[in-house]
């Protein structure tokens, strides 16, 4: 079973280089926004999980980019989430401008406790 979202970005000023096109530490920004909407969506809220002393950390991540993304351009960030196994959660990306396709991108998120160690992650959690 997967899990997917679909959050509205625009690039903001502070988001670009000199050319006006979005730099890309944005993209991680603009995944995690896209993670965590995926997880509203099922009914979890990062505060809650720290709370329960779950935490998510990202393990890998990777971007690839195909067209740029400039200064004031509306985008769609498409997440879907794979199911889990063990410790870890996968998620791919997708970042469109008007169908599009800008960048693709995957990310390995590790589930720790309060201290960093590695803990499977919890039942109602699993995507």
């Amino acid at each position: 079973m997967t899990a997917t979202a679909a959050v509205p970005i625009r690039v903001r000023y502070q988001e670009c280089d000199p050319m006006n096109v979005a730099h890309h530490s944005a993209y991680a920004v603009w995944f995690e926004i896209a993670r965590t909407e995926l997880l509203r969506q099922q009914g979890a809220v990062y505060a809650q999980l720290e709370k329960e002393g779950v935490f998510f950390v990202v393990a890998r991540l990777s971007t690839r980019f195909r067209k740029p993304a400039v200064y004031d351009d509306e985008l769609e960030i498409e997440v879907t989430g794979h199911p889990s196994v063990g410790v870890k959660i996968e998620h791919t990306y997708r970042v469109v401008r008007n169908g599009v396709l800008l960048a693709t991108g995957e990310t390995t998120l590790a589930c720790v406790d309060r201290d960093g160690k590695l803990q499977p992650v919890p039942e109602r959690y699993l995507i």
